[in-house]
């Protein structure tokens, strides 16, 4: 077989980094545009959840109870897992749409009772929240861009740091206490490394059409980015 015939000589299997310079601008520019369509859609779905009836009744079921929080956290992550599955599939662009889209939607839904208090209690947060992370986000994605670095070597800190914040999370839910101020600010920093991770992987290791996979990982961490900019604003009130 002729390397021309070769399927791993295939522009779709090359590495964005190996790929000529069209083809791995094609590459960026459609992962940001999925990435803008999914913050859209997100919009318009927290929207809807926002301004339905009997909203209060949603946010109580999610958290009113002592393990009820538990149990939404462990759907979310059985759902995203799913999700991430799809979006990575290498047959089917169908299947990826849908794996980015089940994510989004599982996104909107955990958000409702974080957004649905700071609507009620601290008007102004929520746009403010968003106005940051769009800042903190543009100023990470340009420090990638424009040094071009590989930040893979973070992968290994943000697994410990991501298992460490969840069993923190999970012992606080269990026992009753808050994190504290200094726990936001770890996960503000646990989020900012992620999308320096994220950027850098599609500049180097993801492959030419994993465009909605990387737009899913890259809109994981810009929410987790949001969440907690969130609960800063809203302790800073209180």
């Amino acid at each position: 077989m002729s390397q021309s015939e070769d399927p791993y000589q295939s522009p779709l299997n090359m590495f964005a980094e190996q790929a000529a310079a069209q083809e791995r601008g094609d590459f960026i520019a459609k992962t940001y545009l999925h990435l803008a369509g999914a913050v859209g859609l997100f919009i318009v779905l927290e929207s809807l959840w926002l301004s339905i009836p009997g909203v209060d009744r949603l946010v109580q079921l999610m958290i009113g109870g002592r393990f009820s929080w538990l149990v939404v956290l462990g759907l979310f992550i059985a759902v995203s897992y799913i999700a991430d599955n799809w979006a990575r599939s290498a047959i089917n662009p169908a299947t990826q749409y849908m794996g980015l889209g089940l994510y989004v939607l599982a996104q909107s839904v955990i958000f409702v009772p974080l957004l649905y208090i700071a609507q009620a209690t601290a008007p102004g947060v929520i746009l403010q929240a968003a106005v940051t992370t769009l800042v903190l986000f543009t100023v990470l994605t340009a420090i990638v861009m424009f040094t071009r670095k590989d930040f893979s070597f973070l992968r290994t800190i943000l697994m410990f740091g991501g298992f460490a914040a969840f069993g923190l999370i999970v012992v606080a839910i269990l026992f009753q206490f808050a994190l504290g101020p200094v726990f936001i600010y770890a996960m503000i920093a646990l989020a900012c490394g992620y999308i320096l991770y994220d950027t850098s992987n599609i500049l180097h290791h993801y492959r030419i059409g994993q465009h909605v996979a990387a737009a899913l990982a890259l809109f994981a961490s810009v929410a987790l980015l949001f969440w907690y900019i969130v609960q800063l604003f809203l302790s800073r009130r209180n």
